[in-house]
């Protein structure tokens, strides 16, 4: 039996590979290998995408946040609430740009930021916050907006697994004064190595963020602050060019991929299948199921040549770099059960029915044996 990956990328790259290779050639012919007019390109496509007035690319999804944090202008002792369910770099990159990180739990269907607990971790010192459109669905935009706005804090997206998922016909990203995407290449729109970008509607904020992700200049040799050095490289933007046409029919079959799942999957005694939101249209970067004894059934899925993954296996209050933080599980229960029993499936555009087939089949026997052993 051939292994069923948790995510495909050659099978994509054979889709297109006849548009990625030219475009690569494209920009080698040109040695465009720094910005250029491919980045240009890409910049005015994905913000046309996205609906946004501007994109500033960027080297990977990490620096979009950071980029974006520091032109904000967080000072020290500024709080910024981040949910406990995320990769680090949400809360990593608040330390980064002099800030104070804040955990709040997640909703228990959604598994993003959750607005009732948000309004409690608010203080005094709370500049921001950082809502995660985790796995691709939409976080519950509509309510952290309005709590941001009672309180005058700003709302920085992280959209890094959610490219063009939509909360009431709105795409992510446009709701707060800016958004961040990844492009990390196992993302729904990825690269073939890092890239990232930020959208905004603030004209003066993305001039900001430019400058600062280009050693603080508007060209090169007039550098007006102190920067950094995070540029998309050509062939980045070039491969990133090539797939943005695709990412609607993708995002597509994602979605008939995660509803055939919920399908085949509905009676599977002790699997708790994720869900989509009154108002939210999620795009399936992961389809993560939530099981007791997550670690067992991975286990028997892998003997079943079948791979799955595991998103993420400590909630960022207990990694050991929050140590000094002093959390307990019962701050963040949501979080801290989710960290334990989440498990992702195999979903990608390319998946055919018939591996899907085989992987409801191997979760539904590893599940029967489970119960077999248990009784």
């Amino acid at each position: 039996m051939t292994t069923i990956p948790l995510v495909d990328l050659r099978a994509q790259y054979q889709s297109i590979k006849d548009e990625v290779d030219t475009a690569i050639a494209e920009v080698i012919a040109a040695s465009a290998f720094i910005r250029g007019p491919h980045v240009e390109r890409f910049e005015t496509g994905f913000a046309a995408a996205v609906g946004a007035r501007h994109c500033v690319s960027c080297a990977n999804g990490t620096d979009a946040l950071y980029i974006a944090m520091s032109a904000l202008k967080l000072r020290a002792g500024d709080e910024v609430i981040v949910p406990a369910m995320s990769w680090i770099s949400t809360s990593e990159t608040v330390t980064q740009a002099g800030g104070r990180v804040v955990f709040c739990d997640i909703d228990p269907v959604t598994h993003t930021l959750d607005p009732e607990k948000l309004a409690e971790a608010i203080s005094s010192r709370t500049v921001g916050i950082v809502p995660v459109h985790l796995y691709g669905h939409p976080a519950r935009i509509d309510r952290i907006m309005d709590i941001a706005q009672t309180h005058g804090l700003w709302v920085l997206e992280d959209c890094a697994q959610a490219h063009m998922a939509s909360f009431r016909g709105s795409t992510v990203g446009t709701f707060g004064i800016a958004g961040t995407f990844s492009f990390y290449p196992g993302k729904n729109l990825g690269a073939m190595g890092d890239a990232g970008a930020i959208v905004t509607e603030d004209e003066t904020l993305a001039e900001r963020m430019a400058m600062f992700a280009h050693h603080g200049g508007v060209r090169k040799h007039d550098h007006r602050i102190e920067g950094i050095n995070s540029r998309m490289d050509g062939l980045q933007a070039a491969v990133l060019n090539v797939k943005l046409p695709h990412l609607s029919l993708w995002t597509e079959r994602r979605r008939d991929m995660a509803e055939r799942y919920g399908r085949l999957l509905s009676e599977a005694a002790g699997l708790k299948l994720p869900v989509e939101d009154e108002g939210a249209q999620h795009v399936w970067h992961l389809y993560a199921v939530c099981v007791e004894g997550r670690d067992a059934l991975a286990r028997q899925l892998r003997e079943r040549e079948i791979e799955t993954g595991v998103n993420y296996p400590t909630a960022l209050p207990f990694l050991p770099c929050y140590a000094g933080h002093k959390h307990v599980p019962e701050e963040f229960p949501n979080a801290h059960a989710l960290s334990e029993q989440t498990l992702s499936l195999p979903l990608f555009p390319e998946m055919t029915e018939r591996q899907q087939d085989v992987v409801v089949r191997g979760v539904q026997k590893a599940l029967s044996q489970t119960r077999r052993d248990a009784g």
